[in-house]
């Protein structure tokens, strides 16, 4: 079974009565409640001793999903890179909304800020599909209304994406790439804009689909081939 670990920094859920309504037991509970129905599921939050990412609980991970918004800085950087070095090893990645402002996600990206437009004003979103083959989009309609949510518009500061799995349009008029895919050493990766901690955006079905279809996606192949590095000997004798 596809071993998962959801990382969140927990601190709207302390600070905001709003967001300890929605989700009462912190967002990375809400996102464990449906994900534990296919994959074998543990969480972390930020003020756990290393921030809940000890190499141990990495090395049994094989694909972290990551929330954040508040506390990037607080983030250490042995983490940081803890976690980057586990990615380019096979471990998979999926950063949720404000985790594009994350450390992990520009050092992975080798960006500076991933800057965006924004605005929390109750935008209407439509995610459509443009890319339909692709496993991240099974069992999908073709487009997904959110009845409220933060938007977020271009340009988004992100190199190009390797895939482009979904667009998002807001009832303000914006546009944003908001399903992307990268790989990284051995590692996968998928960027999902939706999940602003003021809405219920993570109860709904078709959200849960997605985030499901990406941590089956971004799954270490652990049938891979092993490949020599070095210095290694010819296959023939050259003359």
């Amino acid at each position: 079974m596809i071993k998962v670990t959801i990382w969140n920094e927990n601190r709207h859920e302390q600070k905001n009565p709003d967001v300890q309504e929605i989700y009462p037991d912190g967002i990375h509970q809400a996102l464990a409640s449906f994900l534990k129905e296919d994959f074998e599921v543990k969480t972390a939050t930020l003020d756990e001793p290393e921030h809940g990412l000890t190499e141990e609980v990495l090395s049994e991970t094989d694909v972290l999903v990551w929330w954040g918004h508040l506390a990037h800085d607080e983030v250490s950087d042995e983490i940081v890179e803890r976690v980057k070095n586990r990615v380019l090893d096979g471990m998979g990645f999926i950063p949720l909304h404000s985790a594009h402002g994350s450390k992990i996600f520009h050092v992975l990206m080798g960006t500076r800020t991933g800057e965006l437009k924004w605005r929390e004003a109750d935008d209407k979103e439509r995610i459509w599909i443009v890319d339909e083959s692709h496993p991240i989009a099974d069992g999908l309609p073709e487009m997904i209304e959110i009845e409220k949510e933060e938007m977020y518009g271009e340009r988004f500061g992100i190199p190009q994406p390797e895939e482009l799995i979904f667009i998002s349009w807001f009832s303000g008029g914006e546009v944003f790439r908001s399903g992307c895919t990268y790989k990284r050493g051995k590692g996968k990766i998928f960027y999902f804009r939706p999940g602003h901690e003021t809405y219920p955006t993570y109860y709904q079905k078709e959200i849960q689909k997605v985030i499901s279809n990406a941590v089956k996606w971004a799954a270490p192949n652990k049938k891979s081939p092993e490949i020599k590095l070095g210095n290694v000997e010819p296959l023939e004798v050259i003359k």
